[in-house]
């Protein structure tokens, strides 16, 4: 050793220590300015590592115009996030056999027919979980249709095929929420006692419901409503907290962060509460293993974020991030947004709710909370996925809002209704849409149809096609086509850009 060497080792060992920066040092501040950019009422985030709660906090209002706070026990909607509630339910009734991953779906609800026979036959609970039965999601079923599950399911069979069965990821509501109608059978119960009893229960999620009816029940009054950006102002929304209610597996609970805390150690933890194992590993893993490829990016962030893969697993989108294998998903119903990510092999879990429509702030503050635990150069704080992320969804918007007025511009001027106005009502239905009505009122056609919970004026258009603008503000007009038979009766009426076609009933 040169006296030179000697001499700066001394000097270094001299030196004071300098603290490592917490992962999530001025997260908070962080959150709250970014709120107020992307215009967020209220907020709930949980981040775990290990077992123990790294960040924990409520921001903001649960409504508009009104003073109660958010805080950790504030209801929000879990919405799609309830499908790896879901999923696990079904891996934990693998393990005790009441069924298998791969039985097939009518085993268990033999009254079940899907449009293609094979797909009858062959179609399995995997199937179902991985999104992959040859259609996308008929959402006319459960969105404001007034239908309980058993009709939804009897009216699968009328639903046409769109692609090869399990040749491609199609997000099915559902199929998923018929997942958990297997479930429930296969233990000779419910999908909400189930998950009270095997899930909600041992973890301790009190404050956690399945339904807003369970809710609604249980006299909870701390509860976020829902906003969405009309006109470019945030309002509150009409849309009622029962909208998922019929396809329960697939999107009703509700939850609190306080809850959440109990789900993400649970997860982190491979299955396990306090040492004690409730789901086999082996079933635990499967639901992180990638079932079926995703062909398309499924979340626009990837185009920011650019994995190297994606899959879907059984409740879970699966990718990369930064070298990083992560598990995520993500939950949207009119008026609220929610967001669950994991990266397993750091032991960290996140969960966010908002109270405004599609808030992708969700996604922003979720890979912020990412790159803090990976810690990769710049990490805390030289990235702003919050600034990079609305720059985008902005783009996306402007996009979108473009796309309109091109349609709107091809509008033809000067055209007539073929018929006087009172001709087009009546009563139309399909056997797999149901039923929509037109009628009349001060002298202008309404349409009402979702078992009237779609409620909305016609506006003559061009020809024989109408814009229907809903009253509720946040829906997007809707525009349907009139079909005048030769005898001058209206036989029929299309969704324009749409499958549904309704024959005149009465």
């Amino acid at each position: 050793m040169t006296p030179r060497t000697g001499l700066l080792l001394i000097c270094l060992a001299a030196r004071p220590a300098v603290a490592q920066q917490p992962p999530l040092n001025g997260l908070d501040p962080y959150i709250a300015q970014a709120m107020k950019d992307w215009r967020v009422p209220g907020l709930a985030i949980v981040v775990v590592r290990d077992t123990s709660v790294a960040f924990i906090k409520g921001y903001g209002v649960r409504e508009l115009g009104k003073p109660d706070l958010v805080t950790v026990h504030t209801r929000f909607g879990n919405m799609s996030t309830t499908k790896a509630f879901t999923a696990m339910l079904v891996a934990m009734l693998a393990d005790s056999a009441r069924l298998s991953l791969d039985d097939p779906v009518q085993k268990h609800v033999p009254e079940v027919q899907f449009a293609d026979p094979y797909v009858t036959r062959e179609i399995t609970v995997r199937d179902l979980l991985a999104h992959r039965v040859g259609f996308s999601d008929p959402s006319y079923l459960w969105d404001e249709s007034g239908l309980d599950f058993a009709t939804i399911a009897h009216r699968l069979r009328f639903v046409p095929v769109q692609t090869s069965f399990r040749s491609r990821f199609q997000y099915n509501n559902v199929t998923y929420a018929l997942a958990g109608e297997v479930a429930g059978r296969a233990a000779r119960t419910t999908w909400q006692s189930l998950l009270r009893t095997r899930i909600l229960n041992p973890l301790g999620m009190t404050e956690t419901y399945a339904s807003a009816r369970e809710l609604k029940g249980a006299g909870i009054t701390d509860v976020t409503a829902p906003h969405g950006i009309v006109l470019d102002t945030v309002r509150v929304l009409p849309a009622a907290i029962e909208n998922t209610d019929n396809i329960g597996p697939a999107g009703s609970m509700f939850s609190t962060a306080t809850d959440m805390v109990k789900w993400l150690r649970f997860l982190v933890d491979s299955g396990k509460v306090g040492g004690r194992r409730l789901i086999s590993a082996r079933n635990f893993a499967e639901q992180f293993k990638a079932q079926q490829v995703v062909q398309r990016w499924f979340y626009p962030t990837a185009t920011l974020t650019k994995p190297h893969f994606q899959a879907y697993g059984l409740g879970w989108i699966l990718q990369d991030y930064r070298g990083e294998y992560i598990a995520i998903h993500t939950g949207s119903i009119e008026g609220r947004s929610a967001i669950v990510g994991l990266i397993p092999d750091r032991r960290v879990g996140v969960a966010i709710f908002t109270n405004l429509d599609h808030s992708e702030l969700r996604h922003a503050l979720m890979y912020t909370v990412f790159v803090r635990f990976i810690g990769w150069p710049g990490a805390a704080g030289g990235h702003d996925w919050s600034a990079e992320m609305r720059v985008m969804y902005k783009r996306i918007a402007d996009s979108a809002a473009t796309a309109r007025r091109v349609e709107e511009s091809t509008r033809i001027a000067g055209t007539r209704p073929t018929l006087a106005l009172d001709r087009y009502t009546g009563t139309y239905a399909d056997s797999l849409f149901g039923t929509v009505t037109v009628g009349m009122s001060d002298g202008r056609l309404t349409l009402q149809g979702g078992g009237g919970a779609a409620k909305g004026q016609l506006e003559h258009w061009q020809y024989d096609v109408f814009r229907v603008t809903w009253l509720d503000p946040f829906w997007d007009p809707t525009y349907v086509a009139f079909e005048v038979a030769p005898d001058g009766t209206v036989g029929r009426v299309r969704v324009v850009d749409g499958d549904q076609v309704y024959a005149r009933a009465k």
